[in-house]
């Protein structure tokens, strides 16, 4: 697979430490920490499964970009005021997604504020995630992707297409998008592909390594993209 690079690392560190410094004004406090955070929910989905998936993301971003994102899980939840520490979340799981009324709220917040939320249906979260989102923002549809969206070619290229990592239903992949009024991108959220699955260990889910860097590639690109705007 060509993955072509479309910015310089020296723009790519500038864009890094912007978000460790927290240049995103998703953090709205003093931030005790940035980095990547993955949301805890109820409703009974496994929110917690493949633990190593966002260390993984941050290893191989620092190695790309020679940045310096923490490398170990932070788990919030929406109701946790710490939910404004962090400019990425990260959202997967099997089953059921439900948020309460206080979640809904806070999440609709951080997001209109600069936080971005990034969904991967492990299978099983749709119609879960798609019903707690749009009480979250039921003004707002969901926005398919398709690859000529500045995403898909932000640092690698994508242009053919979003990668199917694992095969669920043997259905296209598909990249779905929430953006505020001024077009920035709130939230991300991929189906039938499971982009995450391919940041997991190697013996975890026994992917093959050039599927895992295609995996961590568009991860990449996903982190460039949200800096970059």
């Amino acid at each position: 697979m060509n993955m072509m690079k479309y910015f310089s690392l020296s723009t790519a560190l500038v864009l890094i430490l912007a978000l460790l410094l927290s240049s995103i004004n998703a953090v709205v406090e003093n931030p005790v920490r940035t980095g990547f955070a993955r949301l805890q929910y109820d409703g009974g989905g496994d929110w917690y499964n493949d633990p190593e998936v966002l260390p993984n993301l941050a290893k191989y971003v620092n190695q790309v970009l020679g940045s310096f994102i923490p490398t170990d899980q932070t788990v919030v939840k929406a109701s946790d005021s710490r939910l404004f520490d962090f400019p990425f979340v990260f959202l997967t799981g099997h089953g059921n997604i439900r948020f309460s009324e206080a979640e809904v709220s806070a999440l609709r917040t951080w997001m209109l504020r600069g936080g971005f939320l990034y969904a991967d249906d492990d299978y099983g979260m749709d119609e879960s995630f798609r019903r707690e989102i749009k009480r979250v923002f039921p003004e707002r549809e969901l926005v398919e992707l398709d690859a000529m969206h500045p995403l898909f070619t932000s640092y690698y290229d994508f242009s053919s297409g979003l990668p199917k990592i694992h095969e669920h239903d043997g259905k296209a992949p598909q990249a779905f998008a929430l953006f505020d009024d001024n077009g920035r991108m709130m939230m991300l959220y991929t189906y039938e592909t499971n982009i995450s699955d391919g940041w997991a260990d190697p013996d975890t889910h026994g992917n093959p390594p050039e599927l895992r860097e295609i995996a961590l590639s568009f991860g990449l690109n996903i982190v460039h993209y949200i800096m970059a705007k």
